[in-house]
C-alpha cells in the first residue's frame, strides 16, 4: 500500500491548511466506527442471542464473522484503495458499512445477521487502510503528523471502551439491534465530511490486486474456524472437524509459497520473517485471542450469572481498559526507550495468563469488587506492557514501500488470531458445559448456573495457556536491548 502524497489530500493547497484538522474529524469518526463495531456487539449479544435464538455453539461465529472478514480482506482493501483513489474507496466503505449495519439491526434470523457482520468486516476492510492513509497524505509536515497520528490513536484505543459502553446504553435502553443501527449515523457524517473535505485523488495504476493470496488465506482461515466450531457438535475425529481443519492449514500453506511468488503479495514473507516484527505480529495474535474470549465469556458470565445488566456490564469492563491505555502509554514514552522490548511483552503477557487463572476462581456467588475486578485490572495491566511494543514494532526497519503493509498486519493479526481464539475457547466452553450437565442430572437452575461458570473457567484455561505460550515464544524471539532501526509511517 503505497503511500503517495500526490494521490488523495484534502481540498486545494489553499484550503488544505484550514481544513485539515476537519479531516481529521472525519477520519477519526470513521476509524471509531470500525473500532467499536469489535465491542459493541459483545455486550448485546446475550439479548441477541435470547431474541434469535441460537444456541451456545453458534454464539461465535456473530464475533468470528466480523473479525474473520476484516482480517483476512484488510490487506487487499488497501491495495483497492490505492487503485481506486482513497476518497473512493472511504465513501464505499462507509456506504457498504452502514447498509451492512443496517441489514443486522433488521435481522429476524442467524443466518442474516451473520451475513451482516460479514459485510460489516468486509466493508470495514475497505474502510480501515484508507483512512490510515488518508492522515498520511493530508498531514504532511511531521511533527503535524504526529500529532494527527496521536490523535487517530486515541481514538483507536478508545473504541473498544466506548463500544463496550455504548453496547450497554443501547441493549438497555432501546434493542440489541441498536448497537447495529448506530453505526448508520456514524457513517452519515462522516460520509457528509467526506463529500465536503476531499477531493478525488488520482488512481496509482502501477498496483495489482492479490486476487488467489486472498482467496487462499480468506478460505483457509475459514476453514480452521469452521472446523473448531464444528468440533462442539462433533468429535474431534469426525470428518466434520478434522476435514475442513486440515484444509484450512493446507490453504494457508499454499498462501505462504504463492507469496513468495506473487508479483504483488499480499503479504511480503520479507515483512514477518523479521525476529522483532514477527515476535509484535504474534503478541497481537494472542492479545487478539485472549482478549476476544475474556470480552466474551465475561460478557456472559456477568450478564446470566450474576444477573448484571447490559449498561452495568460494560462499565464493568471499563476499568480494565482505562488501566490498559494508561500502561500503554507509560510503556511507550518511558519504558520502551529504555529496556526495549523483551522484558516487557513476556512479562506482559505473562501477567495477562495470570489474571486468567485468577478467573477461574469466579464462582456462582462470586462478587465484582472482591473477585472480578482485580483479575480485570491485571489484565489491563498485563495487556498495556505487551500491546504498546508490538504496535510500535512492526514498521521498524522495513522499507519506505513496505511501510503500509507492514502497519496494516498488525489489524490484521489481531483480527485473525481473535477469531480463531474465539472459535476455540466458544467451542471448548460449550464442550464444558456438555460434559457437566452430562455428570449432573436434573437441569435445576443452580446445575444450569454452574454448568455455564464450568465453561466460562475451561475457556480461561485456555487463554491463559495461549498467553503463556506468547510469553514463552517472545522471549526467544525478542533481542535484548533497544530495537536497532527507524519506525516507518504507515
Amino acid at each position: 500500500m503505497a503511500l503517495t502524497p500526490t494521490l488523495d489530500t484534502a481540498r486545494p493547497a489553499d484550503q488544505s491548511h484550514r481544513s485539515r484538522w476537519w479531516v481529521l474529524t472525519v477520519i477519526a469518526l470513521a476509524q471509531l466506527m470500525v473500532m467499536l463495531d469489535a465491542t459493541v456487539v459483545n455486550i448485546a449479544l446475550p439479548s441477541a442471542q435470547t431474541d434469535l435464538g441460537f444456541a451456545d455453539s453458534s454464539r461465535q461465529w456473530v464475533i468470528t464473522a466480523y473479525a474473520l472478514a476484516f482480517g483476512s480482506l484488510l490487506l487487499l482493501g488497501g491495495r483497492i484503495s490505492d487503485m481506486f483513489g482513497r476518497r473512493a474507496a472511504m465513501m464505499t466503505g462507509l456506504i457498504g458499512f452502514a447498509a451492512a449495519s443496517a441489514l443486522g439491526g433488521a435481522a429476524h434470523t442467524f443466518g442474516y445477521l451473520i451475513a451482516a457482520r460479514v459485510l460489516q468486516g468486509a466493508f470495514a476492510a475497505l474502510l480501515a487502510p484508507a483512512a490510515r492513509s488518508l492522515l498520511v497524505t493530508t498531514f504532511t509536515e511531521p511533527a503535524e503528523r504526529a500529532k494527527a497520528f496521536g490523535v487517530f490513536g486515541a481514538v483507536a484505543g478508545a473504541g473498544g471502551a466506548i463500544g463496550l459502553l455504548l453496547g450497554g446504553v443501547l441493549t438497555q435502553q432501546l434493542d440489541w439491534r441498536w448497537t447495529m443501527y448506530i453505526n448508520v449515523g456514524f457513517a452519515v457524517v462522516a460520509l457528509a465530511g467526506a463529500l465536503t473535505l476531499l477531493r478525488p485523488g488520482v488512481r496509482d495504476r502501477s498496483v495489482r490486486l492479490d486476487v488467489p493470496g486472498t482467496l487462499l488465506v480468506s478460505s483457509g482461515l475459514f476453514g480452521i474456524v469452521y472446523g473448531l466450531g464444528n468440533a462442539d457438535s462433533h468429535s474431534w475425529g469426525a470428518p466434520e472437524t478434522w476435514l475442513p481443519l486440515t484444509a484450512g492449514v493446507v490453504l494457508l500453506a499454499v498462501f505462504a509459497r504463492w507469496q513468495t511468488r506473487a508479483r504483488q503479495p499480499l503479504l511480503p514473507l520479507r515483512i514477518i520473517v523479521d525476529r522483532t516484527r514477527g515476535a509484535s505480529y504474534l503478541t497481537m495474535m494472542v492479545i487478539g485471542a485472549g482478549m476476544f474470549g475474556v470480552f466474551l465469556f465475561l460478557t456472559y458470565y456477568l450478564q446470566q450469572t450474576l444477573g448484571y445488566s447490559p449498561i452495568r456490564t460494560g462499565l464493568a469492563f471499563l476499568p480494565m481498559v482505562v488501566v490498559m491505555m494508561i500502561i500503554s502509554i507509560v510503556t511507550t514514552t518511558v519504558l520502551m526507550p529504555r529496556v526495549g522490548p523483551r522484558p516487557l511483552v513476556p512479562l506482559g503477557l505473562a501477567l495477562s495468563s495470570a489474571s486468567l487463572i485468577w478467573m477461574t476462581a469466579l464462582g456462582v456467588h462470586s462478587t465484582y469488587a472482591a473477585d472480578v475486578l482485580p483479575p480485570l485490572l491485571l489484565a489491563g495491566l498485563g495487556t498495556g506492557l505487551a500491546i504498546a511494543p508490538a504496535i510500535s514494532l512492526p514498521t521498524h526497519g522495513v522499507s519506505e514501500r513496505d511501510a503500509g503493509v507492514a502497519s496494516a498486519a498488525v489489524n490484521v493479526m489481531q483480527q485473525i488470531g481473535g477469531s480463531v481464539g474465539t472459535a476455540l475457547f466458544n467451542t471448548m466452553a460449550t464442550t464444558a458445559v456438555s460434559a457437566y450437565l452430562t455428570d449432573h442430572p436434573g437441569p435445576t437452575p443452580q446445575v444450569l448456573a454452574e454448568a455455564g461458570v464450568h465453561g466460562y473457567t475451561t475457556a480461561y484455561w485456555w487463554a491463559a495457556a495461549v498467553f503463556a505460550l506468547g510469553a514463552l515464544a517472545t522471549l526467544v524471539l525478542y533481542r535484548s536491548g533497544q530495537v536497532r532501526g527507524k519506525a516507518l509511517s504507515g
